[in-house]
Order: C-alpha cells, then structure tokens, then sequence
C-alpha cells in the first residue's frame, strides 16, 4: 500500500528520488504518466497493467473517453530507479507538471503522484476546506 507525503528534489538532470518505504512495492521499473490535476502518476508493472488494460477497452467511439484514453496511454514513460532510488523523469512530463526543483511525493494506495510542491500546497489548501462536504458526498454513495 503506497501512503504518504514526502517533499523531495528534483535535481537538473530531470531525477528525483523515490521514498525508500515506496521503492519495494514499485519494484526496479515502474511507469509514469500525466495524472489528473496537474501532477504526475506513477505506477508499478503491475498497477499499470491493470490500468492500461481497463483503458484499453474503453469504446473509442466517444470523443471524450478516446482523447482522455490517448493523453494518459500516449504520455506514459517506463522509468528504472538506479542505485539511489531515483527514476527520471521526461522533460514533456515534467513541463506538464510544472516541476520546479521542489516536488512533492504522494502515496495513493496504488499509484503515487508527483507534483510541484507549491502546486500540492495549493491544491491541499483548497480542498482541506472542502473535507465535510466531500465526506457527505462519499456517504450518500456508500463510500465513507
């Protein structure tokens, strides 16, 4: 299970180092993609197999599940960690993110996201705010 959130940096050769409690789980390789809001996803082999295949078989025939099918599949990068844990990260992805040297790592439980850390504070402001109604809106469907 991939939980947490961990500040780190993204040096000028596009690497960043992966939280040591991350790197058994996501094994040597891993896959990384444009996520939703603006951060990066990252997947394990396996996660991404699942992923993909589900995606995968989607219709085409809508406009909005085929151009959402083919930014995340098209964006997608296999990344190896090295000896320090650090997997590097596409320019094309890291503009998409808008990484600067300061990122954040978290941990979703099956996938972790990479954003730029002034992004993620943002973002985490915005919806801390939000947490009872969000909660309500996961009870009346069954979630929480």
């Amino acid at each position: 299970m991939l939980i947490g959130e961990f500040q780190h940096t993204l040096d000028a050769k596009r690497r960043v180092a992966l939280p040591s409690k991350f790197r058994k789980e996501l094994g040597k390789t891993a896959v990384i993609t444009r996520g939703l809001d603006r951060c990066l996803f990252v997947y394990s082999e396996k996660e991404w197999a699942t992923v993909a295949k589900k995606l995968s078989e989607l219709p085409t025939g809508q406009a909005d599940t085929r151009n959402f099918v083919r930014l995340f599949l098209a964006g997608a990068s296999e990344t190896s960690t090295d000896s320090l844990g650090r997997i590097l990260i596409p320019d094309y992805l890291k503009e998409y993110a808008g990484l600067k040297t300061k990122v954040v790592i978290t941990g979703v439980y099956k996938r972790l996201e990479i954003w730029d850390e002034e992004r993620w504070n943002e973002y985490k402001s915005t919806i801390e705010k939000q947490t009872d109604v969000l909660a309500e809106k996961l009870g009346e469907i069954g979630a929480y």
